[in-house]
């Protein structure tokens, strides 16, 4: 039969076409199969909205807000706990603090049972290791870890620094060690775990940088004085030098030619060091910067969608091709980022999740505050187990003379509130505590069982709603969903033996408070 030529064209045509989309297939696959480099960039105390990317004109950040605008921006990005420490456990394991025993409170163990990512990453073939502050404080020698379980350290290298509160580790020297030490053939993965802006800061080093008061915007918890403003200029001198140190990172990708295959993740570890935010389950404690940018990441997209930092352990496996592990309460941020759209992306991500447990030796017998806290996209509600106790620690001795003449250390237990961080804005608060009266009941005081916060109206929580009764359905809802969860993950503060984790060691400073204070001890009275 003799074909038409235009039958002939169509077949020719229909021929071109299957090759050009087996082309294009084999061409994705061969992208797909090439594992992505990963930098993680974390920074250490640092709330949402301190970065450009969110409206702020004081914080110096163009770095992040380049990442942000050639990825994704999170609006909603919480971590786990508002402490490091738990918090960088949960982040490596993908699992709540109240899934991981001695690793869920400040400063103690991490047992090893608990698999982390990046181990999982080395298993399949990743180059890995970090700078700075890695998982810490805490014990993991003694955990049965060969090493830190972000991995190996790379902190050799020192620098001078322009101001008293910046780290000396030359975080940018120690990354290009790295780089050279890397094989060629492998993909990467590196923790810069920045020490900024965790304190203490170098007073009036904010103002010497150049950073004015006028461009400040205090959070409405904190009494608008001019100490408080300097130690904020200063808190945002930090953030900007975090910055600075990730844009030389981000340089010599780009030297190396790895730019284009390499995942970029900008966040922090919990909320800025100041009362009523750090160790505070309240937005200011858990509420973070979050920005990803990478190869198959659209640009240009802002997500509003409720994600926790714990999610970023099953992300990171996928980018490295690996089976998240089945014991997580996480979820990947793979739908997210593989979308095209803004605002709220994964209609599946209804709640985060947060919790506290100990912090410092800050009460007698080295008890902690254990709570748990609930986030929807319009409150906040929170569930303090021990409201009994002093949410930042006890206060200072009514007679602290008479204290120190039976023996005991003054200058250790004289301050009070020790888990708030020691700070201008700490003693200001303190010594005004008269003249603010309402600020200091709420960033010092002791706090009902329930806690709930209208976030769109009240994102400081200054006003607690769960006692009025036009909120009695609301208060009931989330209290019931928070401990449907708990109870679902088995957090042992929904069963009987919710007082372990006051028996954890503390390898952390211990004060001389009352009652049990031994170091790097477990605590019997509260033990199984």
């Amino acid at each position: 039969m003799k074909k038409s030529p235009q039958l002939l064209l169509f077949l020719f045509a229909c021929v071109i076409s299957v090759g050009v989309l087996f082309s294009f297939r084999t061409s994705q696959v061969k992208v797909a199969a090439k594992r992505p480099n990963i930098l993680f960039a974390i920074a250490d105390d640092q709330s949402y909205p301190h970065a450009g990317a969110y409206g702020s004109k004081l914080f110096q950040t163009p770095t992040f807000d380049a990442i942000a605008q050639q990825g994704v921006l999170f609006t909603n990005a919480f971590v786990a706990a508002p402490q490091c420490s738990p918090s960088r456990a949960a982040l490596l394991t993908g699992r709540n603090i109240w899934q991981l025993e001695e690793a869920g409170t400040h400063s103690s163990y991490f047992p090893n049972k608990y698999p982390v990512f990046t181990d999982a990453l080395e298993m399949v073939g990743y180059f890995r290791g970090y700078t700075g502050k890695p998982w810490g404080p805490g014990n993991w020698e003694d955990s049965g870890w060969k090493q830190n379980p972000v991995g190996p350290e790379y902190n050799q290298k020192k620098h001078k620094v322009p101001y008293t509160g910046i780290n000396k580790t030359d975080y940018v020297g120690n990354f290009k060690t790295f780089m050279e030490a890397r094989p060629s053939e492998k993909p990467f993965f590196f923790w810069f775990g920045a020490q900024e802006p965790h304190r203490v800061y170098e007073y009036g080093s904010g103002t010497m940088n150049g950073l004015t008061k006028k461009d400040i915007i205090l959070p409405p918890f904190l009494p608008d004085t001019d100490s408080i403003r300097q130690d904020f200029l200063d808190y945002a001198l930090e953030i900007a030098w975090f910055d600075q140190q990730l844009a030389k990172m981000v340089q010599i990708l780009k030297d190396a030619g790895e730019w284009e295959n390499t995942i970029v993740v900008v966040t922090a570890d919990n909320g800025m060091p100041f009362p009523y935010a750090k160790a505070n389950l309240q937005e200011y404690g858990t509420h973070v910067p979050l920005a990803i940018c990478g190869p198959g990441i659209k640009g240009n997209r802002v997500s509003d969608d409720l994600v926790s930092l714990i999610d970023l352990a099953p992300t990171f496996m996928e980018f490295g091709q690996t089976t998240p592990f089945s014991a997580m309460s996480a979820k990947s941020l793979m739908p997210i980022l593989n979308s095209l759209k803004s605002g709220l992306i994964d209609p599946d991500r209804k709640i985060v999740l947060t919790g506290r447990e100990r912090h410092t030796h800050a009460r007698p017998d080295n008890l902690g505050y254990p709570a748990r806290a609930i986030r929807t996209a319009d409150y906040l509600f929170i569930q303090n187990f021990k409201p009994d106790r002093w949410p930042l620690g006890d206060p200072p001795p009514a007679n602290p003379a008479a204290i120190a003449e039976n023996g005991k250390d003054l200058k250790a237990i004289v301050f009070g509130y020790e888990d708030i961080d020691d700070s201008p804005s700490k003693e200001v608060m303190i010594h005004g505590r008269t003249q603010w009266p309402d600020l200091f009941q709420i960033g010092f005081q002791k706090r009902p069982a329930q806690e709930l916060y209208d976030i769109r109206k009240d994102p400081g929580c200054l006003h607690n709603l769960a006692g009025q009764k036009q909120y009695t359905t609301v208060r009931k809802k989330m209290a019931e969903m928070l401990s449907q969860q708990l109870v679902a993950q088995g957090d042992p503060r929904t069963g009987k033996n919710g007082d372990v984790f006051d028996s954890y060691p503390r390898f952390g400073k211990m004060r001389s408070f009352d009652g049990f204070k031994e170091r790097e001890a477990y605590n019997p009275a509260y033990q199984k």
